[in-house]
């Protein structure tokens, strides 16, 4: 969006458009086209393009986020925990053996939710050993004999 807004500013510039009616053509203010005629003046059309991320590139590719997926829906069990339950810890554990890398909690989130797609999933608290129709019968018959003596 904001690319094609600089690509329609430059031929708009060719054309010997001001620049104030570039912005309101566009729909941004007048100073960023300014801004834009002036890297347009000296690196071209080009100059105004969307340029690659910058910044420090991840740790693990994807080959490796993938091998982590597969390694991750096999389960914790899988991996020697106790319970079928993942944690941040637990994931970058998994992650070190997978993939040799160390990755610090905050990386493991990234990689869960920015790059797994995951979600923070919370377990229900709820006993196993649950009777729902013993729960169904109290609640008929022992709540409003209760309730009834109050």
């Amino acid at each position: 969006m904001a690319e094609a807004r600089r690509v329609r500013a430059v031929e708009l510039f060719e054309g010997g458009v001001s620049s104030a009616e570039i912005a309101r053509a566009v729909g941004v203010c007048a100073e960023s086209v300014r801004r834009w005629r002036r890297v347009w003046e000296k690196g071209g059309a080009s100059a105004l393009r969307r340029r690659a991320a910058t910044g420090r590139p991840p740790k693990l590719d994807d080959a490796q986020v993938e091998m982590v997926r597969v390694a991750l829906e096999q389960g914790a069990q899988a991996h020697g925990f106790e319970a079928d339950l993942w944690t941040l810890e637990r994931v970058g554990v998994v992650v070190e053996r997978v993939t040799g890398v160390v990755l610090s909690r905050a990386s493991v989130w990234r990689l869960l939710t920015g790059r797994l797609g995951w979600s923070l999933q919370r377990p229900e608290r709820r006993a196993v050993e649950r009777d729902e129709s013993e729960i169904a019968r109290w609640i008929a018959h022992e709540w409003p004999r209760i309730k009834k003596g109050l």
